[in-house]
């Protein structure tokens, strides 16, 4: 099993595009990961030093635990035009739970934000929807419509799930609660799987409470129901594709080889895998 998730608001066609600080082939898991953790460190330092109202808007949205909506256009022609007036109907109506920034690619001050997300030769207009964690959670070339941008707040589990993906980690999402069956043989094939030298530092596991309403649209999008009486398990791997899916007990040595698997298809002669490259084995 591989899909991809495409409700509430995600354009994962398009996110695959933005730079995940992914290393190129012949890595293993944990050398890519150590680069890719290194990339976002430096990343991290100096988005708290570039300059331009872009990056200014990042950092004041972030600090104030708010969704920043970006508008990047490149001239005034009339597809443009058109789409800035959607865009600022829409943020007439999340005034109070995002803030948003309008950004001409071209001006020389706002070089930071373009390197940031790589947008050189991105499609032009562009509104990218960015969560307090700094997760991408929408992103919508040359047109779009007021529903898109409303849709495009994400549940907090999800914005942990695509921040991690975003940053090229491979994520074990673990639907479970008190009431749920299964819920210790669930973990131990995953947490056997993370133990892992060449597994370890590339992978994330987040929690989702099954019975928690603020996620019922993420579960939606699982196809899972949020009435179920065990433990499941999906495993995604960057983009944001889910890989696998396992109800109750897991074990390691199937995660490794669902991991496998999946990167053998993604580029020829198996060496590429979700994200960049498959682990060494």
């Amino acid at each position: 099993m591989s899909r991809k998730f495409l409700g509430a608001g995600w354009m994962l066609a398009f996110i695959t595009l933005l730079p995940l600080g992914v290393a190129g082939c012949g890595s293993s898991a944990s050398t890519q990961t150590t680069d890719a953790n290194q990339s976002e460190s430096r990343t991290s330092s100096n988005d708290a030093n570039e300059s331009g109202k872009g990056m200014d808007a990042i950092r004041e949205a972030a600090a104030a635990k708010k969704y920043l909506f970006m508008f990047f256009s490149k001239s005034d022609d009339d597809r443009t035009l058109a789409m800035r007036k959607v865009f600022d109907r829409a943020m007439e109506k999340v005034a109070d739970r995002a803030r948003w920034i309008a950004v001409n690619t071209t001006d020389p001050s706002e070089k930071a934000i373009v390197g940031k997300f790589d947008l050189s030769r991105s499609p032009m207009p562009l509104v990218l929807a960015m969560a307090p964690n700094g997760a991408i959670n929408g992103g919508f070339p040359n047109k779009c419509k007021e529903q898109q941008l409303l849709d495009a707040f994400a549940t907090p589990v999800t914005e942990k799930v695509m921040k991690h993906l975003q940053d090229g980690k491979l994520v074990f999402l673990c639907v479970q609660s008190d009431k749920t069956r299964l819920n210790y043989e669930a973990m131990r094939g995953i947490r056997e799987f993370r133990a892992d030298a060449r597994f370890g530092a590339a992978t994330e596991i987040v929690m989702l409470d099954p019975t928690d309403s603020a996620e019922a649209a993420f579960l939606g999008d699982l196809k899972i129901d949020p009435k179920t009486g065990e433990a499941m398990t999906v495993f995604l791997a960057p983009p944001g594709s889910a890989i696998a899916e396992y109800k109750g007990a897991t074990d390691k040595a199937e995660l490794v080889a669902t991991l496998m698997k999946a990167s053998s298809g993604s580029c020829p002669g198996g060496k590429c895998g979700p994200g960049g490259c498959g682990p060494a084995k």
